[in-house]
């Protein structure tokens, strides 16, 4: 009898073996030593769609912790720009990286973070920038997430002038997209 109890436990630990297996396996998100790559756009006309932007950025980062993120991101934007006589396109970049502070541990994450970089291109003034971020994650598979991003970037061009740009010469960057952690 002893025998058939032991064999009946053992084949139930068995048979919940796969099941233990599976539901670590639905874990949302990212561990530590993971890394994240994602693609977002954003993009913006006037009402009358005669003058607009779009752009891409993509980020690659790095899980130094389960909730902390770090990175670079790139970003590459195009504008036609239409006005009282005047067509013009502009195209401009920015390069930064960036740190990221992920909330709560389940499908949906909040972060904050900030980065420091540098923006250039035809339609903006070569300079530095430091900006603050927030935005969410939300996993609509274990490892595959959309995002959405708000970012204030200040500019400057040295060290004395970053106090005031925060102040005078900030601007808002909205991103959208999906992102994949492997």
């Amino acid at each position: 009898m002893i025998r058939f109890k032991t064999a009946a436990i053992t084949v139930c630990l068995l048979g919940a073996l796969p099941l233990a297996v599976s539901a670590q396996s639905s874990q949302f998100g990212p561990d530590q030593g993971d890394r994240e790559f994602s693609l977002s756009g954003t993009g913006s006309n006037d009402r009358d769609f005669n003058s607009g932007s779009f752009g891409v950025t993509g980020d690659l980062g790095w899980y130094l912790r389960d909730n902390v993120v770090g990175g670079v991101r790139q970003s590459v934007n195009f504008a036609d720009i239409e006005g009282e006589g005047v067509t013009d396109d502009f195209w401009n970049g920015s390069t930064r990286g960036y740190l990221d502070y992920q909330f709560l541990n389940d499908r949906a994450r909040p972060f904050v973070g900030g980065s420091l970089g540098g923006i250039y291109g035809d339609g903006v003034k070569d300079s530095a920038f430091a900006g603050l971020e927030a935005g969410i994650k939300y996993y609509v598979q274990t490892k595959t997430y959309f995002l959405a991003r708000a970012e204030y970037q200040f500019l400057f061009s040295d060290t004395d002038d970053a106090t005031d740009a925060f102040q005078d010469d900030g601007i808002w960057a909205y991103t959208v997209g999906l992102g994949y952690n492997f």
